[in-house]
């Protein structure tokens, strides 16, 4: 039977992002039951310990498809309505018109015009996303603050709209997903954390996955560097983070092997039903974080290389970490990759991140790892 992974290829290609500037990154690749697993460069820059595949890693936005996958899992309990406003859920946190005009279905995909809070929590972040006058000093500052969900979404809320409900194209919005978290547990009773471990997590039968409540990382797991485009020079770690200031939106921990085992489940109509997982799949244009054109449908994006096969799944960021999770719309091809330095471009006079030569190794893993 023919070999479905090139292993020498992922190898070569994972050492190459090393060895373009990433202090250390793991990642697993499967194809139907061929699994390859792999992982270069340290976990600490300081002491060269090796990073592990088996790590467990600051995941970002990827806990947005969860969050979604639970949102939708009481949807389909009867609890929520996909095209209720979401005023008459929370009508303190978006009151009026607005809270009328919005309903759940826009907080998922990002069609709310709701503003990101992001540049108001973190006050350095002024210029967010256009980058050319921010300076980080906030990460220390705010390091091991408790934030308010409420207070965080009031900050969104109270900016000048992005957008109108359900305009197009929609506006990537971390306002969206605080709001998903307060709907959560408006519903049940239990914390979001609570309910998205009960709901999703478990039913995945995810052993490494989970979100934390304090600030550390339990298990092994490495160091996590912010560079912040130049201005944290050397990158500094920010591995002991209170993840409050994202909470439902981007505070997930997990490992390659958990995100993979939950997107295969996920597409296979194990965490959420038929009919949920086609509505998660129904995507609208949005523009990006990244101020990009893109498309986003619910907790879900799709992601199209080399006009071959489309991959389903997310990325994401916090300080000092990154992952990405896709998989092939039929199943089989699935990858799951972590990284320890975020945000290593550097910015051109319109405030806007360069790629470069590690950005060029990522994609080219990333090609080989989705298309061999």
């Amino acid at each position: 039977m023919r070999n479905l992974l090139d292993r020498a290829a992922l190898d070569a290609a994972l050492e190459n992002v090393h060895h373009a500037g990433m202090p250390g990154l793991f990642a697993e690749v499967r194809d139907g039951d061929e699994v390859w697993r792999g992982a270069v460069g340290v976990a600490d820059v300081a002491t060269g310990r090796p990073v592990t595949v088996d790590m467990r890693h600051r995941v970002g936005s990827i806990t947005k498809t969860f969050t979604a996958a639970a949102v939708l899992r009481q949807a389909e309990r009867g609890r929520i309505g996909l095209d209720t406003p979401i005023g008459r859920y929370l009508p303190t946190l978006v009151p009026g018109e607005r809270g009328e005009a919005i309903t759940v279905r826009m907080l998922i995909n990002h069609t709310s015009g709701l503003a990101e809070y992001l540049p108001y929590a973190y006050p350095s972040l002024k210029a967010f996303p256009a980058l050319a006058d921010t300076g980080p000093e906030s990460f220390d500052d705010l390091r091991h603050t408790r934030f308010d969900p409420a207070e965080l979404i009031g900050m969104g809320v109270a900016a000048p709209p992005a957008g109108s409900p359900g305009g197009s194209p929609g506006l990537y919005s971390n306002t969206n997903y605080l709001l998903l978290g307060e709907l959560l547990e408006e519903v049940t009773g239990l914390t979001a954390d609570a309910c998205v471990t009960r709901d999703v997590i478990e039913r995945a039968g995810l052993r490494d996955t989970e979100l934390p409540a304090g600030p550390e990382l339990g298990g092994p797991h490495a160091r996590m560097y912010e560079a912040w485009f130049g201005m944290i020079d050397p990158p500094r770690d920010y591995s002991v983070y209170d993840m409050s200031w994202v909470k439902a939106a981007g505070s997930l921990v997990s490992t390659v092997a958990d995100l993979n085992r939950f997107y295969r489940l996920l597409l296979a109509g194990e965490i959420v039903g038929p009919a949920s997982l086609a509505q998660m799949r129904h995507t609208v244009p949005i523009i990006t974080q990244e101020g990009r054109p893109g498309e986003y449908g619910l907790g879900l994006y799709p992601m199209r290389t080399d006009g071959r096969a489309t991959f389903w799944g997310h990325g994401g960021t916090v300080w000092g970490a990154g992952a990405l999770a896709m998989i092939r719309e039929d199943g089989r091809r699935q990858m799951a990759v972590a990284v320890n330095l975020q945000r290593w471009q550097r910015i051109d006079p319109s405030g806007r991140p360069q790629p470069g030569p590690l950005d060029e190794a990522l994609d080219a893993f990333y090609r080989l790892a989705m298309h061999g």
